[in-house]
């Protein structure tokens, strides 16, 4: 099973960051959610499916100092839940630098493990960067400041899906924004904070994320 992303996000080079610092920073995100449905089921039953393989949202947005990148995956999910810590599953975080978007330059490799009854996570191929393990819900930082943070957080995604089926029956849009299927729910997510210097070449990053179940 594989699910992936991807999206390019444009980095001005150090000299204009100075420049146009002021006006803010780039964010871009995509997002599936229960897609495929036959393998994490659907917006209302997710019982019985692989929700830990189903990434939800991959985002991305740099500042003058870092680059982040977030996956989500397993929710949304109750707020009394656990989050999902499958040592099954490979997830993979895909960085191309160079302006060759077909080259992966950083193909950063998560998975999670057990420490007795806590979980925690390894991140392997962080740039510059050797093998990083820890527990979730704690930040931990690379000798070269890289952060990487596992845990559950808010899912911040926003989205009326009852809009987008009464859309698709009737033709007519349907969607309505008080009606949010994610608010109140928990995503469990993989956040990593990279220094710009590790990996800005003044070319655009090319960001893409797959999961794969490694062991049936």
């Amino acid at each position: 099973m594989v699910i992936s992303h991807m999206f390019r996000v444009a980095l001005p080079c150090a000299l204009m960051a100075g420049a146009i610092g002021f006006a803010g920073h780039q964010a871009l995100d995509a997002a599936d959610h229960f897609d495929p449905p036959a393998r994490t089921g659907s917006d209302t039953n997710t019982v019985g499916f692989d929700v830990a393989a189903d990434i939800a949202d991959l985002y991305a947005f740099h500042d003058v100092s870092n680059v982040y990148v977030a996956i989500s995956f397993g929710g949304p999910s109750a707020t009394n839940l656990p989050g999902f810590y499958d040592p099954d599953v490979l997830y993979t975080i895909n960085i191309s630098n160079t302006g060759t978007r077909t080259d992966i330059e950083f193909p950063i490799e998560i998975r999670f493990g057990r420490d007795g009854a806590n979980p925690g996570i390894e991140v392997r191929n962080l740039p510059g960067a050797s093998v990083l393990r820890g527990p979730v819900e704690r930040n931990l930082v690379t000798n070269n400041d890289i952060m990487v943070r596992a845990g559950l957080f808010d899912d911040p995604f926003f989205f009326d899906p009852q809009g987008l089926r009464d859309s698709r029956a009737t033709g007519n849009l349907s969607f309505n924004n008080a009606r949010n299927r994610f608010a109140g729910l928990n995503s469990t997510f993989v956040i990593i904070a990279i220094p710009r210097g590790l990996i800005d070449r003044g070319q655009p990053l090319d960001i893409w994320t797959s999961s794969a179940r490694i062991r049936s």
